[in-house]
């Protein structure tokens, strides 16, 4: 496990998937990420890529060829190299290198930068395209956070704030089956109540959402997530219909990419919210969770 540190934060991080698996708040003593409890699930904060969310069918097309994917894709499972690394940054790449043929017909470079800067941690994505044509991909986080961050507190002590991005209407969306349905406009979004019940029928997702605070009403703890200019964010916790509660974690999850519709042909380059990258171009994206 490779360490950064600043005066604020000590930040954990494994280099299979370049996944944060602990940030720990020197000033006030609190642990924010979620455990990684099979229990409950096993990650922390993985990197989704090529796809976000599921296909349908689990499969996709692309030039002619079926491909069969499993929801998320598969970067999340891959051995990281270090690139770089200082006391408060540190980069990992990993090299395609026709190691995903079966599954993903194209040849990219990602590198994943973590930065840490006071009490907030930045992470940097790139995605290098590396072969003679444009590819289509999806890109997403997925950061669970531990809640309740404070003993006595419980999970209704906490709410969501949203903040919209300038200019575009807020649109709801709600998954069946793990396939994306738009529900509507959403403008009039600033303050939810979390509540179990929230996550009975899967995440909540959103698009043209800039910031999302998770913060307690009784400590004022909680996460601060920046994603400007992200099209979709997901909102999850793990619902257990037996007891009516979630388990201890919320995850706020920046999208490049969304999960495929009902209606999707299934044709990858037709897929709603992919993104098309150029022969020899990088894609670049960054958000920022400040620990508060």
């Amino acid at each position: 496990m490779l360490v950064i540190e600043n005066d604020w934060l000590k930040v954990s991080i494994v280099r299979n998937g370049a996944e944060v698996r602990e940030v720990k708040h020197k000033k006030n003593g609190l642990d924010y990420m979620w455990t990684g409890d099979n229990a409950y699930w096993g990650r922390v904060s993985p990197v989704l890529f090529p796809i976000v969310g599921r296909l349908k069918g689990d499969r996709y097309q692309l030039n002619d060829y079926t491909y069969e994917m499993s929801q998320h894709g598969f970067l999340r499972d891959v051995e990281f190299d270090v690139e770089e690394q200082t006391d408060t940054t540190v980069s990992f790449v990993f090299v395609s290198a026709g190691r995903f043929k079966q599954v993903y017909p194209y040849e990219f470079k990602a590198i994943i930068r973590y930065v840490l800067k006071e009490d907030s941690l930045i992470v940097q994505w790139e995605i290098v395209n590396e072969n003679k044509e444009e590819i289509y991909f999806s890109i997403g986080a997925h950061p669970a956070f531990k809640i309740p961050l404070v003993e006595n507190e419980i999970i209704e002590d906490y709410r969501l704030h949203f903040t919209p991005a300038a200019n575009n209407n807020v649109m709801e969306f709600e998954l069946k089956d793990s396939l994306i349905h738009e529900r509507g406009n959403a403008s009039d979004i600033s303050t939810m109540q979390l509540t179990p019940s929230l996550f009975a029928h899967d995440a909540l997702v959103y698009s043209n959402i800039d910031q999302i605070t998770l913060e307690s009403k009784k400590s004022g703890h909680g996460i601060e997530v920046w994603f400007e200019k992200f099209p979709f964010v997901g909102i999850w916790s793990k619902y257990m219909d037996t007891t009516g509660t979630i388990a201890p974690f919320v995850c706020i999850e920046p999208w490049y990419g969304i999960a495929d519709t009902y209606h999707t042909s299934g044709n990858m380059k037709e897929k709603m919210g992919v993104n098309k990258l150029e022969a020899g171009e990088t894609f670049l994206a960054e958000y920022k969770m400040k620990f508060i």
